[in-house]
């Protein structure tokens, strides 16, 4: 297998391409972190293929997607991913044919929501053995906040007074929610910079580190969960009261 770096040198074609994909994604408004993952997963298309991105053939697709052992919202998601890709590339006259368009579109499964315990919630707090451990599960259970927003928490977010809370999610799009009165006592406690800083220098930690530290918390709680089981229960709470 040709190591990413040949396929991806500075001067190389695949790089030039997803450095003007990476400004057309910005001019459309998309997150940093949703660019970040499309460039990833395209190398890895490239370097699974061993080949260049505008050399890659249908059966290339094909056999990405079509790896053993994906979950159909994970092909669903790459192909995706390629879709847009090789349209804006087609249409910009970088590649040509769309090595997309003859490919079988995956079908994404029709996800169960799976909700932590209610009767749980307690304990699961009881157990967390930090505090900011209990501010991020505090965060996914009663603002459903997913792990990556609750990594990036920063004390002007949360309004005291107005009692609200904004949070910037997927796609780097803003909402202004009301605030529970477990965050609102929380954030008295809290930080006024960001709540998670991270130990390397960063800002503050990244969204793994948000979901291991939630998963562990669940272990100790004898529940084998997700930090997104938190967002579920948020969720089902809202359902279950009329919202």
């Amino acid at each position: 297998m040709r190591p990413v770096v040949s396929l991806f040198g500075q001067n190389s074609k695949g790089e030039r391409l997803l450095t003007h994909w990476r400004a057309w994604q910005h001019a459309q408004g998309l997150s940093n972190r949703t660019i970040t993952e499309r460039e990833y997963t395209l190398k890895h298309l490239a370097t699974h293929a061993e080949t260049a991105l505008h050399e890659i053939r249908p059966e290339h697709v094909i056999a990405y997607c079509g790896r053993p052992g994906l979950s159909p919202s994970a092909r669903a998601t790459y192909h995706a991913t390629f879709r847009a890709f090789y349209q804006w590339a087609t249409k910009l006259g970088h590649v040509a044919p769309d090595p997309t368009a003859n490919t079988p579109r995956p079908k994404r499964s029709k996800s169960t929501p799976r909700p932590y315990p209610s009767k749980r919630i307690s304990a699961l707090l009881a157990v967390a053995n930090r505090r900011r451990t209990r501010a991020m599960i505090i965060l996914a259970t009663y603002a459903g906040m997913r792990a990556h927003e609750i990594a990036k928490v920063h004390g002007s977010d949360i309004d005291i007074i107005g009692e609200t809370i904004t949070i910037t999610g997927k796609g780097g799009k803003t909402a202004l929610i009301p605030a529970h009165p477990v965050i609102v006592d929380l954030a008295k406690t809290m930080p006024t910079g960001y709540w998670f800083p991270a130990y390397n220098g960063a800002p503050h930690i990244g969204s793994k580190a948000v979901s291991k530290a939630i998963s562990d918390a669940m272990k100790r709680d004898g529940v084998e969960g997700t930090a997104h089981q938190l967002r579920h229960y948020y969720a089902t709470e809202l359902l279950e009261h009329g919202v």
